[in-house]
């Protein structure tokens, strides 16, 4: 579909961003700047200033001369990621319940119930969407410049692994639970609780993603470009991919 003159760098932005998170320009991948402006019908320029986004996003590296590539995680980097997300989303959810307002919790208690309409429908892009709004309310909630700063400058990195996260009917069920309880912690204004059910929830997430990589080796099948990733840092048989104390919880 052509871009709109009117909106063509934040649009291109947007659509790469989609297009990577989903898989659709895998990891490691060469961008064709050729291709994806016959796509989005737009000329370079705008084209070369969303990649640029993108690569402050952590998304995409810029290679001088050689043009753009896909960002690619090592299995050690998405371990290291989730752990540290984990740690931030729970912190946030812990202020958060000091200091949220009926109206903020009302808003992503109607953005629970839009995710789980796209849920109930299998949409999972829009589903995507509106967990991660869910996500971002609470880092805003707990109201700490350092804390949003970090999250931030992580979360585009794991954009791609957090939405191939729900690889399975199984798991998707899961996160979904998982999110009901986040709500209702949240509207109890449970601190420690919200803080141990977010760390928990990124934790899943990877270990989701290390089973399917495993599972994929196993079977010699293709496999999500994020659990791929997961893959190459999976535990042997038996142990978890990081020390129990060291994963987030």
């Amino acid at each position: 579909m052509k871009i709109k003159k009117a909106s063509l760098h934040n649009e291109a932005v947007t659509r790469l961003r989609d297009m990577i998170t989903e898989g659709r320009l895998e990891p490691g991948s060469k961008v064709s700047e050729k291709d994806l402006c016959e796509l989005f019908g737009i000329s370079r320029t705008p084209l070369r200033e969303a990649l640029k986004v993108l690569a402050t996003e952590g998304l995409i590296v810029l290679l001088p001369q050689r043009g753009a590539r896909v960002a690619q995680l090592t299995g050690k980097d998405m371990a290291d990621l989730f752990q540290v997300m984990g740690e931030l989303e729970g912190l946030a959810g812990e202020l958060a319940c000091a200091k949220i307002t009926d109206e903020a919790v009302s808003e992503i208690r109607a953005r629970h119930h839009e995710m789980l309409a796209h849920y109930t429908r299998g949409d999972r892009t829009a589903y995507f969407a509106a967990n991660q709004a869910i996500h971002e309310a609470i880092i805003t909630a707990a109201e700490n410049s350092v804390l949003t700063m970090m999250f931030e400058s992580l979360r585009g990195r794991l954009r791609p692994a957090r939405f191939m996260a729900n690889v399975s009917r199984e798991r998707w069920d899961q996160a979904v639970r998982e999110h009901g309880e986040i709500l209702a912690a949240l509207t109890r204004r449970d601190g420690v609780r919200l803080r141990a059910l977010l760390q928990e929830h990124l934790r899943n997430k990877y270990l989701a993603l290390v089973a399917s990589a495993e599972k994929g080796a196993r079977a010699g099948g293709e496999q999500p470009a994020a659990a791929a990733s997961a893959e190459k840092s999976a535990p042997a048989d038996g142990e978890l991919p990081l020390p129990v104390a060291a994963m987030p919880r």
